[in-house]
């Protein structure tokens, strides 16, 4: 039994991890390909116009994990024909959402750039960006609830082609719009907007070749079944979408401190902090198909083993990647400072080994609030989404930048997640109890 859920969590986790990975670098590859072929005003462009991604993708991880995981309770219970209403209210809410992202774009691009920037150049292609990406939503969503359904329909591997897929075609694209065809920061949005569709199209092949076990059911929208999908899945929206609100506060901070050059340096060490979370992410997402299926069976001994699993894994990655930033943290800012800025070098590479020391406090609140989403208890799990995104790290900010100045800025996410962590297990005692 034990040499059994090993196996499922390498086999899971191992897989959402490289899928994560190959998702986050739809921005990576933005950020490098801009910073080479627009430069630094390109760069800060992309860093305000990037937080309104995460509100997209946010929604589309809230609508799709906490979908699956009623999907996945109700199908290890062999109630098949509630399991596809889960999936039919699921694609009901993505076509709402969708919607509000494209009205968004349309009507009010300008109107959220000009919150942080004047007219001039850098307002242009931060509303060029915004607009086409908000325009995309419908497939970022779409293909965000397909990933998380077949991937607890039992095909890990497919989910993780099609995330790959879609990423190595967004860097790809990057290339070809940026420099052979000059189309600037619109052929950056462009290809990264084309990645979800050429990940869908991957995904077909669940579907063409009947594997799928979830289909769209007649059957009347419940309010009831809208509400628990949405509680199940807002640790995952709170998750993606705090990196957002905090990139929008972090950058309001920086330009007040040090101006586009601080948000320049501030873009690198965020698009990193977009990979390096992506991995906790996978660990999650691998994590919640096991633990829902054995929750629906009632399995509370293979359910704490994937959790001490999780733990473990995410630790030893932890300190392998600080060990990798905190030693070429020069050599990772220089990738992405293309015109050679003295002081874009300086303020990004102390901020590298400063923002990172959070990574073992911050892989364990993602894994924990899932841990709790994939046994039903979305409240504590909520929580502990809410004070990390939110509540503890944007005062932290405010009140460390007033005191050690960008050091400060750098050091609010290493506290922050640190004081979430302890609430955490204490938490965690409660709930064991």
């Amino acid at each position: 039994m034990v040499k059994k859920s090993l196996f499922e969590f390498f086999r899971y986790t191992s897989l959402n991890v490289l899928g994560m990975i190959g998702l986050s670098c739809y921005i990576l590859a933005d950020t490098f390909f801009v910073s080479q072929g627009i430069g630094t005003d390109g760069l800060t462009a992309l860093n305000l116009a990037i937080p309104i991604y995460s509100f997209i993708h946010g929604s589309g991880l809230m609508i799709g994990m906490g979908g699956a995981t009623k999907y996945s309770i109700l199908k290890s219970q062999e109630h098949h024909q509630g399991a596809n209403k889960i999936f039919t209210h699921v694609l009901c809410l993505a076509g709402c959402f969708a919607l509000i992202f494209v009205l968004i774009g349309i009507f009010l691009s300008g109107t959220i750039i000009s919150l942080f920037v004047d007219q001039g150049h850098v307002f242009d292609m931060s509303k060029t960006y915004l607009q086409v990406i908000l325009l995309f939503a419908p497939a970022f969503l779409l293909n965000n609830v397909l990933l998380c359904f077949v991937r607890n329909d039992g095909a890990p591997q497919l989910s993780m082609a099609a995330m790959l897929g879609g990423s190595f075609s967004n860097i790809i694209l990057d290339y070809i719009f940026i420099f052979p065809c000059q189309m600037g920061i619109f052929g950056a949005v462009f290809a990264t907007g084309l990645a979800p569709i050429i990940s869908m199209i991957i995904l077909s092949s669940h579907f063409l070749c009947k594997h799928n076990q979830f289909y769209i059911q007649k059957c009347q929208i419940q309010l009831g079944r809208i509400v628990g999908i949405l509680s199940t899945g807002i640790p995952s929206l709170v998750t993606e979408v705090s990196s957002g609100v905090v990139m929008i506060v972090f950058n309001a901070i920086i330009l007040r401190l040090t101006g586009n050059v601080g948000v320049s340096a501030y873009g690198v060490v965020a698009n990193l902090s977009l990979v390096i979370m992506a991995i906790y992410t996978g660990i999650t997402q691998g994590i919640q198909p096991l633990m829902s299926r054995d929750y629906g069976l009632n399995d509370w001994g293979n359910i704490q083993r994937i959790l001490k699993y999780a733990l473990i894994t995410m630790l030893v990655l932890s300190a392998v990647i600080y060990a990798c930033i905190f030693l070429e943290a020069d050599v990772i800012t220089q990738i992405f400072n293309s015109e050679n800025n003295a002081e874009l070098q300086t303020i990004a590479s102390q901020g590298l080994k400063l923002y990172f020391i959070a990574c073992p406090f911050a892989g364990f609140n993602i894994i924990v609030a899932m841990y709790l989403t994939s046994i039903e208890h979305p409240y504590p799990a909520q929580m502990i989404s809410i004070l990390r995104g939110f509540i503890i790290i944007i005062p932290m900010a405010f009140l460390l930048s007033q005191i050690a100045q960008m050091n400060g800025v750098w050091c609010s996410f290493p506290i922050s997640e640190l004081i979430v962590t302890t609430l955490g297990c204490v938490m965690m005692m409660k709930i064991r109890k």
